[in-house]
């Protein structure tokens, strides 16, 4: 049987057995042997908050109302009704076994998107080949890199430019990583976790700060000559780090508000330093088309590039997938995570006759 780990409820995971994939057309047989999930979409959904909002009008631009029961947000998950079941996990690395529509052998290695199971039937435009089965971290960092790729050109970071990058979770270390290949003069990191401090420090950032230890926005003004950084990206989704985030930034310099966050208390301060200071804010999302370099640039070139950087090993995801689990304790684990922080960077899985490298 092919078992799955299925968000079955706000909270809620269950294992089931389900069919095994039939190869059929336009979809690759694939047996992972290793894999990750996307922790903030993925803890969005498992704990509902996902679905807070209402469903997305794509045509009017805007959340439909949430049904009575999903609007009482403050206290709880949305209402039966609003909660979609669905099998957790983001990206696979593993084997071919069968693909009928002409784009791998069976034998060969490859990566790509898709949730877990011990088969799986994924798109030929959704994998790609895995040259060297040893870097898979890295490869299946490719979701958060487009996001991170998204929010480096939505800020317009240029060579010379002071960065700072607030939340160092995988998106926020591979965005460090994108500056010092952009010709940031320097770059700041702030995480509350030690460990993803850390990997900022070996993954290109000069300096890492705690944001929960002294005046965060007065130290990126030291930092800075007394001016602030030039472009300042916050992927912690707080209003705690985007008040700092108003306060540090240089005159007239860029925000990137590049996390989802879920809606902010009140208290957040649009007047004092953001007032004083006069960024832009842009908000970021690699995600959507058309991009602000439309037609240029698109979703689909933002994932290519992320590829190349990743496949060539310019971009490195072996700190960032800093702990991996055997995929029958995926459940324990993911609950662990989802409910601290510091418990992983990204959690990354071995499936039955894998071995963790």
């Amino acid at each position: 049987m092919n078992r799955e780990l299925v968000a079955a409820a706000p909270g809620k995971l269950e294992w089931r057995d389900g069919k095994e994939p039939l190869p059929k057309e336009g979809r690759v047989v694939v047996r992972p042997v290793y894999g990750a999930i996307k922790h903030g979409t993925e803890f969005s959904m498992v704990s509902g908050k996902a679905y807070l909002r209402g469903p997305w009008d794509a045509q009017m631009g805007l959340h439909e109302k949430p049904s009575p029961g999903a609007a009482a947000l403050s206290g709880g998950g949305p209402a039966p009704g609003d909660f979609r079941e669905a099998a957790v996990g983001n990206m696979v690395a593993g084997v071919v076994e069968e693909d009928r529509t002409g784009t791998f052998a069976p034998g060969e290695w490859v990566y790509g998107y898709s949730p877990f199971g011990h088969r799986v039937a994924v798109p030929p435009g959704r994998l790609w080949r895995l040259e060297d089965r040893k870097r898979w971290k890295s490869l299946v960092c490719l979701d958060p890199a487009r996001f991170a790729l998204g929010a480096v050109r939505d800020g317009g970071l240029r060579l010379g430019d002071r960065v700072a990058v607030f939340g160092l979770g995988a998106i926020g270390l591979l965005a460090v990583q994108m500056a010092r290949l952009a010709g940031a003069a320097l770059i700041v990191g702030l995480d509350p976790v030690t460990a993803r401090r850390d990997a900022a420090a070996a993954l290109g950032a000069d300096l890492v700060l705690d944001p929960r230890q002294g005046d965060p926005g007065r130290e990126l003004k030291r930092a800075c000559g007394g001016q602030g950084p030039d472009v300042v990206i916050d992927f912690s989704g707080t209003a705690a780090a985007l008040q700092q985030v108003l306060r540090g930034v240089a005159f007239g310099g860029t925000v990137v508000c590049a996390a989802f966050p879920a809606p902010f208390p009140a208290g957040l301060d649009f007047g004092a330093e953001a007032h004083m200071n006069r960024p832009q804010i842009v908000f970021s999302r690699a995600g959507s088309d058309p991009s602000r370099d439309h037609p240029r640039w698109s979703g689909g070139r933002i994932e290519e590039e992320c590829r190349r950087l990743l496949e060539e090993g310019r971009l490195d995801g072996s700190l960032i997938v800093d702990r991996v689990v055997p995929y029958d304790e995926l459940k324990a684990a993911f609950l662990d995570v989802m409910n601290d922080p510091a418990a992983a960077i990204k959690l990354g899985v071995v499936f039955p006759g894998g071995e963790e490298t």
